[in-house]
């Protein structure tokens, strides 16, 4: 028995999707009681996971305190910890105790940092070097899971994803499906980056292969989709997915970054034009996997899907 956390979250409704057509048998949680789903509460230090982990073996953990745009916590590195370090070594604790096999862990490719230099990818191997609260809840978590794994026997798999799209995707991703869709001219062509995404289908594929291969543990891998996309590639095969073309303007990313910055969209910027990408080579050899879906098949499934929510 799998138990799935943040079960109905964008990642866990997808994965619990794909559990159930290959026959896997699963349990899922979320914070609040729903049908198929068990409630277990807020996520937290003091949160009691027995009657989730009854005759669970595997554990796939997704729930998390994710990251914002616009932070309002007083301390957003205490509430990062209460919820994705305190929250997730309490769930793994219980596990352990509990029998469960193997936990696997979605962390963040920001556990690596917010950047990469040309042809430089970040490697799972590399030292960690999070830039953010977020990043740093994601990598203390991490280093307690491991520990955990070490001194309890619990098989430990550490999964950093970058920016995961696919059908029924918000926030910015979503933004620039609206934004192309309506032929919005954008200042990007210019751009000279490369970034590593990672499709919905892709990344569940490969939760599960993290849940099965014994290759897998005690590892820390890296998600992609084994194609990296500049800005400006990336806009024009959303707009090929969406049956339309995209309008971009070739202004130099120096002077973007400037306006971006005094209108407080610095970091906005950074993201559009800089490079993070990731070396799968470690995901590869270890458990012999190569991703499910194509970009552009994937594209096609986000827009199909946006289209049809009235995007």
């Amino acid at each position: 028995m799998i138990l799935v956390t943040g079960a109905t979250g964008f990642v866990g409704s997808a994965l619990c999707a794909e559990l159930e057509a290959r026959g896997l048998p699963f349990r899922a949680a979320s914070r609040s009681p729903r049908p198929g789903c068990i409630g277990v509460g807020e996520l937290g230090e003091a949160t009691d996971w027995s009657a989730a982990l009854a005759g669970v073996d595997r554990v796939v953990h997704l729930a998390a305190r994710v990251h914002v745009m616009k932070e309002r916590a007083a301390d957003p590195l205490a509430e990062f910890r209460r919820t994705n370090v305190a929250g997730t070594l309490r769930l793994a604790r219980q596990a352990a105790a509990a029998g469960v096999r193997r936990f696997v862990f979605t962390s963040s490719i920001k556990v690596n940092g917010e950047e990469t230099q040309p042809g430089r990818p970040f490697t799972a191997d590399d030292p960690p070097a999070p830039q953010d609260p977020y990043g740093v809840s994601k990598l203390e978590a991490e280093q307690g899971l491991l520990e955990l794994g070490r001194s309890s026997g619990m098989e430990v798999v550490v999964l950093r994803p970058p920016l995961v799209y696919g059908p029924g995707v918000q926030a910015n991703f979503r933004s620039m499906l609206r934004w192309v869709r309506r032929g919005v001219p954008l200042p990007l062509g210019a751009v000279d980056n490369r970034r590593t995404l990672v499709a919905l289908d892709n990344l569940v594929d490969l939760l599960i292969a993290c849940l099965e291969h014994p290759g897998a543990a005690q590892q820390v891998l890296l998600a992609g989709d084994g194609e990296d996309l500049s800005t400006p590639d990336l806009l024009r095969r959303v707009a090929a997915a969406l049956g339309t073309r995209a309008r971009l303007v070739p202004v130099p990313p120096a002077l973007l970054s400037t306006a971006a910055m005094l209108v407080g969209q610095g970091a906005v910027a950074r993201r559009l034009c800089g490079s993070l990408q990731l070396d799968l080579g470690k995901t590869r050899r270890l458990l012999g996997w190569t991703p499910r879906v194509g970009i552009d098949e994937a594209l096609r499934e986000t827009a199909r899907d946006f289209i049809q929510s009235g995007g």
